[in-house]
């Protein structure tokens, strides 16, 4: 029983410093974004989003897929014939777009970090494996690489939908298909340089092995070039995914996603612009905001910089 006590204050006792140590690392990487107002502001604006998605219910009462034919076409509310119960306005169906546009960000935010989740756990761990241990597999899923790198990513997506058909599951089956090489190849690279400095030479030396060496040495120093890649592509999965849903080829109507929404306004553009506006407008503060937050992340984390 003292053996037990024993271990299980030192359990707590590693667990305090650990959430320490975390607290810690927390109010100095918002010290350091603090010095830095875009990155600041980018994240400000996607942690809205984020709250935004998840509190839709909350936010707005009308139904994001029934509308009203009596309120079709209403301009945004602050125009001379337009509803205060309508914010942004209504689409060809009489649906509210502010209720749409926050719906798909749901959709949007899903798509962009489901499939860079994915990816980054595969590329991470294709290109852990081939770095380090080079040889036969490092040439096969190299070539590879290489060839999915010859299409173009859009037109490759575009393919794919156009084999699997349109969908939420199917549609990040196509973005993860090829998102993976970026993350394969950055981390390739980066334990390719690594494996041979000095403390992974100490660590094999005091009788490691390859798997301890990779997840608890190397990875450890390499993972924030990732989550700043990671990052930056979110809004790049975001923008292909309303490119597919524009073109038919994402998600499917009534389901609110931007790419659609925008599509659906072109035949109104020039009577009623708030159609295709606002939900661009929506897609273009996101991914500006995101990729404002990943240049942030990118100054904080890599210690080259700070070096440089």
């Amino acid at each position: 029983m003292e053996q037990v006590s024993t271990l299980r204050a030192t359990f707590w006792y590693a667990l305090r410093i650990q959430l320490r140590l975390l607290w810690q690392n927390l109010l100095g990487f918002l010290a350091e974004l603090r010095g830095r107002p875009l990155a600041l502001l980018g994240g400000i604006v996607v942690l809205a989003y984020v709250l935004a998605a998840i509190f839709a219910p909350h936010i707005t009462t009308h139904d994001p897929s029934r509308g009203n034919l009596r309120h079709r076409l209403l301009p945004p509310a602050w125009e001379a014939s337009g509803n205060p119960a309508y914010l942004l306005g209504t689409d060809e169906q009489g649906r509210d777009l502010l209720t749409r546009i926050i719906y798909g960000a749901r959709i949007s935010l899903a798509v962009g970090l489901l499939s860079v989740g994915i990816s980054v756990a595969i590329g991470t761990a294709l290109g852990a494996l081939t770095g380090y241990y080079r040889g036969r597999f490092d040439e096969i899923v190299s070539r590879f690489a290489e060839l999915l790198l010859a299409f173009p990513f859009l037109i490759f997506a575009i393919g794919v939908m156009a084999f699997l058909g349109p969908g939420f599951t199917n549609l990040i089956m196509a973005l993860t298909f090829k998102g993976w090489v970026e993350f394969f190849r950055l981390v390739r690279g980066e334990m390719m340089a690594e494996k041979t400095k000095e403390y992974v030479e100490a660590a094999k030396v005091v009788g490691q092995s390859h798997r301890v060496i990779i997840v608890s040495e190397i990875l450890p120093n390499i993972i924030h070039s990732v989550f700043v890649l990671g990052t930056l592509r979110t809004g790049f999965m975001i923008i292909t995914e309303a490119s597919l849903s524009f073109l038919g080829l994402g998600i499917q109507p009534p389901t609110p996603a931007w790419g659609s929404m925008v599509a659906a306004g072109r035949d109104y553009l020039l009577t009623s612009w708030w159609v295709s506006t606002m939900p661009g407008i929506a897609l273009l503060i996101l991914v500006l905001a995101i990729n404002l937050f990943g240049e942030g992340l990118r100054d904080i984390l890599d210690p080259r910089l700070k070096i440089e």
